[in-house]
């Protein structure tokens, strides 16, 4: 999917050969609890990918916010890069800014009704993906997910999840996946799953994945992206079929390296 660039992939290891930073180190500590939890080899990686990361990206305040932190760059980027531990960087090259709001923001939605009357409203949320390059988020919420991983709740494994699935312009809930029969089994599990999430949420049917996963299939693979990092081992017991599709896809097997 990437092509080879020589000046960029010289840039970029010589960006993943520096020192970490030890006060960045301290922050993933903080904020980022289940990194703890990565193999030697998985965590030299991430570190590698994060300065990376925030070298490339525009770091940008917005609606109000005066001056972007280290904290919130390495936070961030901390968990972005976790999604692509062991996928192609390249797989961010579109991405080019992160916005962040102090607060939670909304954008203007329109939606068109049964008369075909189109009306506009005001949606609050919490973050936002752009197929046009950026990620917005909300820094209290973007922190207090991070912080808490138990609580299968993250704003920026979810707006990164979206990152992935736009790769090919369409967010639909497939990510760039390397075969078609890996495309028919992605899409028989994950929609089996999600038409189950519909009935259980329709029926009040408590569920691990959060009934807001049934509003799209799009909204289902970033819900699950979450539970898959932050409570895996809930989610292989219960959706082991699941769990399979998407260890498969990132190639990573956190119920096993689970500090839960």
């Amino acid at each position: 999917m990437s092509l080879f660039h020589p000046f960029r992939d010289h840039r970029r290891k010589a960006l993943a050969d520096r020192p970490f930073p030890p006060e960045w180190l301290a922050i993933i500590v903080r904020n980022v609890p289940y990194v703890r939890a990565l193999h030697t080899d998985e965590r030299k990686h991430l570190e590698e990918l994060i300065q990376i990361f925030i070298a490339e990206k525009n770091f940008e305040g917005c609606g109000g916010l005066e001056e972007v932190t280290d904290e919130m760059r390495v936070t961030i980027a901390a968990q972005a890069c976790l999604l692509l531990l062991n996928l192609p960087l390249s797989y961010y090259d579109r991405l080019s800014s992160v916005l962040i709001y102090p607060e939670g923001f909304a954008y203007d939605r329109e939606t068109s009704g049964e008369t075909g009357i189109v009306t506009a409203e005001r949606v609050p949320v919490s973050g936002l993906s752009s197929g046009g390059g950026a990620v917005a988020l909300s820094w209290p919420d973007a922190l207090a997910g991070s912080r808490h991983p138990g609580d299968g709740s993250n704003v920026i494994l979810h707006e990164f999840a979206h990152q992935l699935d736009q790769l090919d312009d369409a967010m639909d809930g497939a990510p760039a996946l390397d075969t078609v029969a890996q495309y028919r089994e992605w899409a028989r599990v994950l929609g089996e799953e999600y038409a189950r999430l519909r009935s259980e949420a329709t029926l009040g049917i408590p569920s691990l994945i959060s009934p807001y996963a049934a509003t799209l299939p799009a909204e289902f693979f970033a819900v699950v992206t979450e539970l898959f990092f932050e409570r895996p081992r809930e989610l292989k017991q219960q959706h082991p079929a699941l769990y399979d599709e998407l260890r498969q896809y990132y190639r990573q097997d956190p119920a096993a390296r689970s500090i839960e």
